[in-house]
């Protein structure tokens, strides 16, 4: 695991080496044991490198035989020993035993094609001097970052933002717009960066840089249709030899490795696996809570304890939060409001401590519908074709003067759900997650925002919505497909990457390898949404390698009582940062719509946790990029 970055001038100008240096000083823990430059007219490629395969001769910018070709390359090709072996006997030569050195052979053979032959993470730049262009690519479920930005016939790009803006000679403007889908999202969804003019390469793209050109294309998509058609106990078959596999894959090391260890059904599973395929104890660790009812530490003791894992736990308290918040913002680089990177964060610091590389359960979600919303979205259907005055007058009237409480996390609060029903009649069906997320809805954003900033309510919307129509098959099929080109990629693997590469650790995905996520979306939905429950066929495949406990306990996801502490030990702080005289935001946003929103958080009126936490997570940014 690398972080990476270049300058390519079209007129053929050499980079100069200061502002790569200036670059992968930004990248250092991305790459704490070695870094690299490559400098040639029209091209400079910069490196740092957290070395996991070849270590001792593995290290970057590589070129090939004649060294026409260079390459600087963030990421793991899981298959690199069969690339290698076939590469060999097509009579390509290796200076290393490395992955990075397999996409230059593969670059020989199958041209821009090469990126087909990869399995796992990846985010590579290759410079091709003789015909004086550069390829960018990014993995096919964009586990690896790669940002760019074009400025008077330069490109620059880095696998962070942080990064590329050293070298940018131009300030990029603030993009609002952006911020505005933010608060909706808690993200910003690529091509778009908080920056005007800066973007984010999507996953599944390659980008062609040639005669001052950047062409960005996507090479490959899934479809969930046709269904497998074979009987369930032939798909748990399947399903077991595949995820098998993909966990085998990814064990190949030649430094320490472990899991981490939710308690959940995904990472649970990873970890039976691991078990199965590992000649020693795995190493696991968990993050618990002093709140106990967010805390699931007793179920990932149990698969420890089954597995006879060397388990590690840490307790993350309310005390430690404010200045861990002003480091995870400058990690990454632009307004991001999933909470549950504090924990990923403390984790990974720990997980360092012994291991360098760790699998984990993402994507098991989304691959086999594991979230409420999935079983949920039917009935909400079903409520909105009852009469108006019901689902947009009384029964919202009612759920308003519902006290909530901050001490259950808020999918397992009746109470916060019955909040949420008066938004199902203001949002697209096909924008499943914003029916059920607890950031910003239309109204609260046109509250919020000064009477000068006005954007398109729908924006966000709308954005999931045309993703939902692109794909094939069933209302869940389009959810799901959905969910995994914007969210997952928008917002899980940012999380994952940046505050695993914060410790300086690099995280693997089984559920992630494009071949599970192939199948996985063939499956009929019959074998993953019954009742009230998702992931029925993954749950009936792993069922005699989990502790009972794990099977039953439901869906409860990373989530930290960020409610309660916000009511509590950091209201004082998070009202000072946001409505205090330095108050950055006070700029965009109407004061009194955000002192309201802390006075009914405090009061109890609303659970507004999370949108509290969007909110400070976007003031420090803002403090950040003026400091």
């Amino acid at each position: 695991m690398c972080g990476i970055c270049g300058i390519s001038h079209s007129d053929h100008r050499t980079p100069e080496r200061t502002s790569l240096e200036t670059m992968t000083r930004a990248l250092v823990h991305r790459g704490p044991d070695s870094d690299g430059f490559y400098i040639a007219p029209g091209i400079g490629l910069g490196m740092r490198r957290l070395a996991i395969i070849d270590v001792e001769g593995g290290n970057q910018p590589i070129p090939n035989e004649d060294e026409s070709l260079w390459i600087v390359f963030n990421g793991e090709s899981h298959n690199f020993p069969d690339l290698f072996a076939d590469l060999v006997k097509r009579g390509h030569e290796f200076r290393t035993r490395s992955d990075s050195e397999c996409i230059l052979h593969l670059y020989e053979e199958y041209g821009d094609e090469c990126v087909h032959h990869l399995r796992g993470q990846a985010a590579f730049a290759l410079w091709d001097a003789n015909k004086k262009r550069l390829l960018l690519a990014r993995d096919r479920m964009g586990k690896k970052p790669l940002y760019y930005a074009v400025q008077n016939g330069t490109l620059y790009f880095a696998s962070e933002l942080n990064a590329l803006l050293k070298a940018l000679p131009q300030k990029p403007e603030v993009n609002l717009e952006a911020i505005d889908l933010y608060l909706s999202l808690q993200y910003i969804p690529d091509p778009l960066t908080v920056y005007h003019g800066v973007h984010k390469l999507p996953p599944a793209h390659r980008l062609v840089w040639q005669n001052g050109v950047a062409t960005p294309g996507c090479y490959w998509d899934f479809s969930y249709q046709p269904k497998h058609e074979q009987s369930e106990a032939a798909l748990i078959e399947e399903l077991r030899s595949l995820l098998k596999e993909s966990v085998k894959m990814r064990l190949i090391s030649e430094v320490p490795l472990g899991a981490h260890l939710s308690g959940g059904i995904d990472s649970s599973i990873i970890v039976a696996l691991m078990a199965e395929l590992s000649d020693a104890p795995v190493k696991t660790f968990s993050v618990g809570f002093e709140e106990e009812s967010y805390s699931e530490l007793e179920y990932a003791r149990a698969v420890a304890q089954r597995y006879s894992t060397e388990h590690h736990e840490f307790i993350l308290k309310y005390d430690d939060i404010p200045g861990t918040l002003e480091k995870i913002s400058r990690h990454f680089g632009e307004p991001f409001g999933d909470a549950s990177a504090i924990p990923l964060y403390y984790i990974s610091k720990l997980t360092r401590e012994h291991v360098t590389v760790v699998l984990n359960g993402d994507g098991g979600d989304e691959d086999f519908a594991g979230y409420q919303r999935y079983w949920l979205d039917p009935l909400a259907n079903r409520y909105l074709r009852a009469p108006q005055f019901l689902t947009r007058g009384l029964i919202p009237s009612i759920a308003g003067f519902l006290p909530v409480s901050s001490d259950r996390p808020v999918g397992r609060s009746l109470v916060d759900g019955l909040k949420r029903l008066h938004q199902l009649p203001e949002i697209d069906a096909r924008a499943s997650i914003l029916r059920w997320g607890s950031y910003f809805s239309p109204r609260q954003r046109a509250q919020l925002w000064k009477r000068e900033f006005r954007f398109d309510a729908d924006n966000a919307q709308r954005l999931l919505a045309e993703k939902f129509d692109s794909a094939e098959g069933s209302f869940l099929d389009k959810t799901l497909y959905t969910d995994l080109h914007t969210y997952l990629p928008g917002d899980l693997l940012v999380k994952t990457d940046r505050m695993g590469m914060a410790a300086s650790i690099e995280p693997r995905s089984p559920f992630l390898d494009h071949k599970m996520v192939e199948w996985s979306a063939r499956v009929p939905d019959l074998f993953k949404v019954r009742g009230r429950s998702g992931k029925y066929l993954l749950k009936k495949a792993f069922a005699g390698d989990l502790p009972e406990s794990v099977l039953k306990h439901s869906k409860q996801g990373f989530g930290i009582p960020i409610g309660t502490w916000f009511r509590g030990p950091l209201h004082d702080w998070a009202r000072e940062l946001l409505t205090g005289s330095s108050a950055g935001l006070s700029e965009w946003f109407d004061t009194g719509a955000v002192e309201n929103l802390l006075g009914e958080h405090r009061a109890s009126r609303v659970n507004h946790g999370k949108r509290i936490y969007a909110l400070t997570m976007l003031a420090l940014w803002r403090q950040g990029i003026h400091v």
